[in-house]
């Protein structure tokens, strides 16, 4: 028999979203540093599927979102001025490294 709790659906969904929040509060606040580049080359997934799949749980709900405003929501501004305050140039091997790690993780899953 396994110690972990059941909790009802909202209790649950209560829960994801906390965490969800808190992700977020980390790689808005607290790591800002840390590359979508190393992120999907260790992790499998960046600050952009979060943004991507914020979209498509939007959509789920029959709400339109624009890649834009979900991508507004991840980084907590403009994707653009996100880029221009926290991303720097990434060398040749870790472009190759988010290449493989992309056609891994992203490409082709739609």
């Amino acid at each position: 028999m396994s110690d972990t709790p059941t909790f009802d659906d909202q209790t649950r969904t209560e829960l994801e979203a906390a965490t969800f929040r808190a992700l977020m509060h980390h790689l808005l606040d607290a790591r800002p540093d840390v590359q979508n580049i190393d992120l999907m080359t260790l992790a499998g997934f960046c600050r952009n599927c979060l943004s991507r799949w914020y979209q498509d749980a939007a959509a789920e709900k029959g709400i339109t979102l624009t890649k834009d405003a979900a991508r507004e929501q991840v980084y907590g501004m403009p994707y653009a001025d996100w880029v221009a305050a926290n991303q720097t140039e990434a060398g040749p091997e870790k472009q190759a490294a988010f290449r493989d790690a992309f056609a891994q993780n992203v490409a082709g899953k739609s």
